[in-house]
């Protein structure tokens, strides 16, 4: 009898935020990687089984609890630890995110040892899976780097000087300047002096409420008015910066419990 091989399932993308080349989700059973490399960062997380590698001749391995990075250039394969196999999310990250000079530190403890990151990157891959989400995703990519940063030994980058209260005065002013453009926290740091992670977190602090938060609700209040007023539901999408109608109809209803076609109808 011929024993039958499981055929992967894998999805695969390109995200559109700085930094990050492609997304890849994947279930093997069976399959091995041959020995390669890559001229990126691999940052990935096992959501089920385990996984066995070698990393430039040094055994690893790493299970649902861990978050791994492999560095760019440095040889490396990978395959299943058993029979079960091993589903996985992968961020290829590049060098412009997290430094070459931090390659040998990723060689000696591709295991990155940072409370809660886990959570965090898996929320970063939720945020993905919408291009809707595009601030929402950036933000959390920023916040991701600084700790995978520190946690390879990098210098903490400091402040800027500036209040916190400034910097989240002057963000919001920026975001309401936009509020219904695409808007990046790359665009929005490099105008006004600071790191992302140095805005978001002085926008957080100062008004309770992360930045792609605060723009969504801000969306959403200037779509309720269009769509009371009795226009089109495609063009309200399209007019208050969402990226379609879908997309509109659900962060509608995890805000206000109810469809946009039910909120006219009830009033």
């Amino acid at each position: 009898m011929v024993a039958q091989v499981s055929a992967p399932q894998i999805r695969a993308w390109n995200p559109g935020i700085a930094g990050i080349r492609e997304v890849f989700h994947a279930r093997f059973t069976d399959h091995a990687y041959p020995k390669h490399t890559h001229d990126v960062w691999t940052l990935f997380i096992v959501d089920d089984g385990a996984i066995r590698y070698d990393l430039e001749r040094r055994a690893g391995g790493a299970e649902t609890s861990m978050v791994s990075i492999l560095p760019p250039h440095i040889v490396h394969d990978g395959r299943a630890a058993d029979a079960r196999g091993f589903a996985k999310r992968v961020l290829y990250l590049e060098t412009s995110v997290i430094d070459e000079a931090l390659i040998g530190a990723a060689v000696d403890d591709p295991i990155l040892h940072a409370a809660g990151l886990r959570s965090r990157v898996a929320a970063l891959h939720d945020a993905l899976i919408c291009a809707d989400d595009a601030l929402e995703a950036e933000t959390r990519l920023a916040f991701i780097a600084e700790r995978i940063r520190l946690a390879l030994g990098a210098a903490d980058g400091g402040g800027t000087g500036r209040p916190t209260d400034e910097l989240a005065e002057q963000l919001r002013a920026y975001l309401d300047s936009r509020l219904f453009e695409p808007i990046t926290i790359a665009d929005a740091a490099a105008d006004l002096g600071a790191s992302p992670t140095q805005l978001a977190r002085s926008f957080s602090a100062t008004f309770g409420i992360a930045p792609h938060a605060y723009v969504l609700g801000r969306r959403l209040e200037a779509a309720r008015a269009r769509i009371l007023d009795g226009e089109p539901l495609a063009e309200v999408a399209a007019e208050v910066g969402f990226y379609d109608q879908a997309h509109l109809s659900r962060h509608f209803r995890r805000f206000i419990a109810t469809t946009p076609g039910r909120f006219v109808a009830a009033g």
